[in-house]
């Protein structure tokens, strides 16, 4: 009894002091408190924050068919691992008017044709090669295999500024597609290899396999460092989008580019909300849905919270708004489509098209523990502290300061 009334008494003195304490003096002490509170937080975030692991020897190698049906593994092209030697190469720089130019860690090195298309896939063997049959269909067509393509699907209307390095004034056409397989337990790789063989695919569809699954996020993130095109696509290997859409995500991007080439397309199936594709889905999904969309507009930055679908896997890039991107990913779990967008919303002159294309519900699905679904991604991740907190002070304000960190957790 006597505990109960000492806590009870407890406010009293500590009232008393606070009536004697001048104003200055505890606002101080609350201005401090809130410092304290706030470098703590971000102490915090920056442990929780995703650090993927270091790229594999292996992982920097492809397989591809060829006419002799040997698959020899080959080193892999990585403008990321060019472009983080001249990053470090600037960093160690000491005065700054040295005779030597510096590097600009914005730049990349010039594509080498038209379209790259990154496939992540994780044991999709029963479903994946409808997908490549409907692509390289479209493919074949519009960007040819090699140089000597005719019609590639490059919108003529948008000029830009001279100098630009426009993909119709350059020259650029073909293709390849890069299969990251995402530590597949199936026959994933023999299937996609075999389609390869019978469709003549020699170099222009590489497989590339991570030693240990990463989820999509980092498969999607692996590809994009290995891309040769002037633009980059990444699409589910479910086939739930219709690849033709393509066309609409060039159209897109080049409608909101300018003279510096940075841009980003996304495709949207918001257009189809009360649709039969969306109505016939689960109760469950459209509700996780909705609220997913809720807690985004809530929690992102203007720009990307104004972005009606954000986890549509069916995002295009142009090749110079990838070293503003690509380096800075963390995010590995189907959260990375969000972390994306908010880099591309921090990058200098990078505008977001949101772009409505066809969409279908696809079955079959892996339901293993490494599955990418959103659903169960949700849930596995509930306990991480991936709020506002985490995505706008440590993306936003962590790539405006300090890039340097982000690179170096994101290993060469």
């Amino acid at each position: 009894m006597d505990f109960a009334t000492s806590l009870l008494e407890l406010p009293a003195p500590l009232w008393a002091w606070v009536k004697a304490t001048p104003v200055y003096i505890l606002l101080a002490l609350f201005l401090v408190l809130v410092l304290l509170g706030l470098v703590s937080l971000f102490f915090l975030l920056h442990l929780v924050a995703p650090k993927p692991r270091a790229v594999l020897s292996s992982e920097k190698t492809y397989i591809t068919s060829s006419p002799s049906g040997k698959t020899t593994p080959r080193p892999l092209p990585c403008w990321y691992d060019r472009w983080l030697a001249e990053r470090r190469l600037n960093e160690q720089r000491v005065r700054p008017d040295e005779a030597y130019p510096t590097p600009d860690v914005g730049s990349i090195e010039p594509a080498e044709l038209l379209l790259s298309v990154v496939f992540p896939a994780y044991n999709e063997q029963d479903r994946v090669i409808p997908t490549l049959e409907e692509a390289v269909e479209y493919l074949d067509k519009h960007f040819g295999r090699s140089a000597g393509a005719k019609n590639p699907a490059v919108p003529a209307k948008k000029r830009h500024a001279p100098g630009a390095a426009d993909p119709k004034e350059l020259g650029l056409s073909g293709y390849e597609i890069i299969i990251v397989n995402d530590g597949s337990r199936d026959k994933t790789v023999d299937v996609v290899l075999d389609f390869a063989q019978k469709n003549g695919l020699h170099d222009v569809l590489r497989v590339v396999s991570l030693a240990k699954n990463r989820g999509k996020g980092g498969g999607v993130t692996h590809g994009l460092r290995h891309v040769r095109g002037e633009y980059a696509l990444f699409a589910d290997a479910d086939g739930a989008s219709r690849f033709s859409d393509v066309a609409r995500l060039i159209e897109g991007v080049e409608d909101v580019v300018d003279g510096s080439r940075r841009g980003v397309a996304i495709g949207s199936r918001a257009h189809l909300v009360g649709s039969e594709a969306v109505v016939k889905r689960s109760a469950l999904r459209n509700f996780l849905m909705r609220s997913f969309h809720l807690v985004l507009t809530i929690l992102t930055p203007p720009a990307t919270s104004r972005i009606r679908d954000t986890q549509c896997g069916f995002k295009l890039f142009t090749r110079a708004s990838l070293p503003h991107i690509v380096p800075y990913m963390h995010a590995e779990g189907w959260i990375f489509d969000i972390e994306m967008l908010m880099l591309a919303e921090s990058a200098p002159a990078t505008p977001v098209a949101e772009v409505p294309i066809e969409w279908h519900e696809v079955g079959g699905r892996d339901a293993s523990p490494e599955t990418w679904s959103p659903e169960w991604q949700m849930k596995r991740h509930r306990g991480k502290k991936e709020t506002k907190g985490n995505w706008h002070i440590f993306v936003m304000d962590g790539i405006k300061q300090n890039k340097t960190n982000l690179v170096g957790a994101a290993g060469p």
